[in-house]
């Protein structure tokens, strides 16, 4: 089926169309340009946003965060200072340990504790993190050898030369660290950072002369190239007091000349000269405390000067971080200032704008929810021709509004006119599909009856099964008639007012699809339905069976089970199949809920709707979920509203009396099924020799025994759910059908019954005349016939014949109980 309505119909006039109404010009100026207003409101702030932002990103922001680095990097600066001034101390006291003065051990425990408390206090500043931090932890990491250093110092065991180089080494290496403050843009910073590193430079100068000259007044002069390593450490000593001088300001170069003029000062320097004058290899007699007491004060003293430097330096990178600050706060709030000032701006101009705008929306909105559909509501009805009123213009709105408002008015008109002649399609597709659906009906339910007679007349077990393979083909075609029924929403002739056993819907049911030999019944409580709803019932079975049976392997059947579920039934149809996807069960339950239009779906899913449209009228639950091991199952649940109670159903089976089974409406699915199926049963019990007929069971199930149920074919419609367990599992009955057959109406369509069929019974159907078949007795067994056998008759001569057999013996019980009831 192609979706209705599916030619061009975008032009006006000739095509149906009401021509869209010409653009016409604003009436007035209004307000103004939307753009102008827009302009206006947005050039202040913008600018002022934009050039704010401007200086606090390249500049403030920038210098707020120097400022803040060069703060913390002070502070850095200062703690591995003092680290240095202990490693300076400790690395003195073993230089003058190794060179054979050990008044000096009881001195070299208190420094060595010293240097790893300022260690530790190192790494904790640095452990924040950071390009600086980890350049800091890196040289202090090199500091892990010093107890090894120590321990060959404490045994006595390591070289005078080689210890004074480690200490050196690390002293060094956190002496020449880059932190970063010459990038700053304030020049006193810079220059108070050069003077803190050349005072570092001086105190480490003399911190190596302290040490090395200790062990050479220790050892009583010098030996080898040790005098000109001395001389190396007074001229690059005398480099950084000159480098000093040069950046430091007049109160720092104060604070120099005074430390080297203290009376210390003046020891230490003369312990020098005689250092100087020792080159030619004399002997040295200078007592190494004395040297050690002075040079440790000038050292004391150097500190305390770096330490003011520091503190300087600290109290610049703090006032910049206090600058950076208060100008950030200055331009924020300016910043604010001006977003307040565009705020009041947009609120003022938003009054006759923004206003006019949600008027025509909310215009907009009544007419596509409200006003077009009605309008096209009305037109598929057929009523008068009447088209929502005109788009209505906000007092006061602009030129850009009014041109809108026009606009709007146009797309209103275009798409009344196309909505109208597109439901007009519509109606009128749904009109010939179900008009065609009738047709194709009455032609079949006439070709059902002419295939009737010549069942009749036909003895022939060959040519009787091709008649019922023609039969049933003809059942399948008009079901594919009623499915088009359904989707269009006309209702179907077949219908009637008595109640009907649940088992004879399934087995009508499995009657219209094409394997119904691959159909097997496992359990079903005995149920009724009502009248009104069987032939819908039987429908939506069948094309959820053969869903079942085209999505499973060939050799693999198809279960349906029934049962109750408090005051529900529940029917179960579960396949052996691939299964579906998540997604895919999804969207099908979807469609099976009635979801969606089948004319824009694709035609594979169509028997989905033809399902979705019966459960909505009867109020069914159609649903499909996993099976428990492969495949899907679908759970049909129907309410207590389509149900009879079974006092109420008419020609009901007496369970103990297995022999006369319902009348069931549904007598052109048991005549596809052979002779067998066309007296007043749908059920054959054989019993073995010496077996009881049944009793009634008191549960309302049809339990299987020896019961061979018949079936018959179908159509298209994927339908699965997980089957619910029964309390007590019954034998599962087995549908084995005689032939291929069809479900279709004898010469008179079998669901209604007509007023000129001739004879009828109570239950409204029609009388079988013993003599519209040849009085030629019992049906005779068939022979086996060879390869020319045709193939649509798949049982046995003998299993035919027992079936025929039966159906004479049912015809004459029922002409034997009409006649008494007469």
């Amino acid at each position: 089926m192609s979706e209705a309505g599916g030619n061009d119909t975008s032009t006006a006039g000739s095509d149906g169309v009401p021509a869209a109404p010409d653009p016409v010009k604003p009436a007035g100026r209004g307000g103004g340009p939307i753009r102008r207003r827009v302009i206006r409101t947005l050039t202040l702030p913008v600018a002022a946003v934009l050039l704010l932002l401007g200086v606090i990103t390249v500049i403030q922001v920038d210098d707020y965060r120097t400022a803040a680095q060069s703060a913390r990097a002070v502070d850095l600066v200062l703690a591995v200072q003092d680290l240095v001034q202990e490693l300076q101390t400790e690395r003195g006291l073993t230089a003058g340990l190794l060179g054979g003065n050990v008044g000096f051990k009881a001195e070299l425990g208190p420094a060595r504790k010293r240097v790893d408390d300022q260690r530790a206090a190192v790494e904790r500043l640095v452990s924040s993190g950071g390009d600086v931090q980890e350049r800091v932890a890196s040289a202090v990491r090199g500091l892990d050898g010093l107890a090894g250093v120590r321990a060959g110092t404490d045994a006595g065991g390591a070289g005078r030369a080689p210890t004074f180089d480690f200490y050196t080494g690390r002293i060094a290496a956190l002496s020449n660290l880059d932190y970063r403050l010459d990038s700053s843009a304030d020049p006193a910073l810079r220059r108070g950072v050069a003077t803190l590193e050349a005072l570092g430079d001086v105190k480490e100068s003399t911190a190596q002369e302290r040490a090395f000259l200790n062990g050479v007044f220790s050892a009583g002069g010098f030996r080898g190239a040790e005098y000109l390593q001395f001389v190396t450490m007074k001229a690059t000593k005398d480099a950084a007091l000159t480098a000093y001088g040069q950046n430091a300001t007049a109160t720092q170069r104060t604070a120099r000349d005074y430390v080297l003029d203290t009376g210390a000062a003046r020891v230490a320097a003369y312990f020098e000269q005689l250092a100087l004058k020792a080159g030619d290899g004399r002997n040295l007699q200078v007592n190494p405390q004395a040297w050690w007491s002075a040079l440790t004060t000038v050292l004391d003293d150097m500190l305390r000067l770096q330490q003011h430097v520091g503190s300087v330096i600290q109290a610049r990178a703090q006032t910049l971080q206090d600058q950076a600050t208060t100008r950030m706060g200055a331009l924020i709030g300016a910043v604010l200032l001006c977003f307040a000032g565009s705020v009041y701006l947009a609120t003022v101009a938003s009054r006759s704008i923004a206003r006019p705008l949600a008027t025509l929306a909310a215009e907009a909105n009544r007419l596509a929810g409200e006003r077009l559909p009605e309008a096209v509501r009305k037109a598929t009805a057929g009523a008068d021709d009447d088209p929502p009123p005109p788009v209505r213009v906000p007092a006061g709105a602009s030129d850009e509004v009014r041109l809108m408002a026009d606009a709007l008015e146009r797309v209103q008109a275009t798409a009344y006119g196309l909505a109208t002649e597109q439901a007009m399609l519509r109606h009128s597709t749904t009109e010939s599909l179900a008009n065609l659906g009738r047709r194709n009906q009455n032609l079949l339910r006439r070709q059902l009856g002419f295939i009737t007679s010549l069942e009749r007349e036909e003895s022939d077990p060959t040519g009787l099964a091709n008649l019922f393979e023609l039969d049933h083909l003809a059942t399948r075609m008009r079901r594919n008639a009623e499915s088009l029924l359904v989707l269009v929403g006309a209702a179907s002739p077949r219908q009637w007012a008595q109640p009907s056993p649940i088992a004879d819907v399934i087995r009508a049911a499995v009657s219209e699809v094409e394997e119904y030999r691959r159909v097997t019944l496992r359990r079903v409580d005995d149920a009724f339905v009502i009248g009104a709803v069987v032939s819908g019932v039987a429908h939506m079975l069948a094309e959820l069976v053969e869903n079942g049976l085209t999505f499973s392997p060939p050799d693999a059947d198809v279960e349906i089970q029934g049962r109750f579920l408090n005051d529900s039934y529940l029917i179960a149809i579960t396949d052996q199949g691939i299964g579906m996807s998540r997604a895919d069960m999804e969207i099908a339950n979807q469609r099976l809920r009635g979801e969606g239009d089948f004319i824009t779906a694709p035609t594979r899913f169509l028997g989905h709707y033809v399902v979705g449209r019966l459960a909505i009228e009867m109020g069914i639950d159609v649903q499909l979920a996993p099976s428990p091991v492969t495949g899907v199952t679908a759970r049909i649940v129907l309410p207590a509203a389509v149900l009879a109670p079974d006092a109420t159903a008419v020609g009901a089976p007496a369970p103990a009396a297995p022999s006369r089974a319902p009348a069931a409406p549904f007598a052109d699915s048991r005549r596809a099924l052979g002779p067998a199926a066309d007296v007043e049963t749908t059920q054959v019990l054989t019993l073995e020799p010496g077996q009881e007929p049944p009793s009634a069971t008191p549960d309302r199930r049809i339990l299987a025994q020896s019961i061979e149920y018949v079936t018959v074919p179908g159509a298209p419609a994927p339908a699965r759910y997980e089957p619910t367990a029964s309390a007590e599992p019954a034998p599962a009955p087995r549908f084995d059908p005689v032939a291929p057959a069809g479900g279709g109406g004898g010469g008179e369509e079998p669901w209604l019954p007509t007023g000129d069929d001739g004879a009828r019974t109570p239950n409204g159907l029609r009388k079988r005349s013993p003599k519209a078949r040849k009085p030629s007795g019992a049906p005779q067994p068939a022979r086996p016939r060879g390869a020319d056998r045709p193939a649509p008759v798949g049982d046995s001569p003998d299993e035919v014949r027992s079936r025929l057999t039966a159906f004479r013996s049912g015809m004459q019980r029922g002409s034997t109980e009409h006649s008494d009831r007469s």
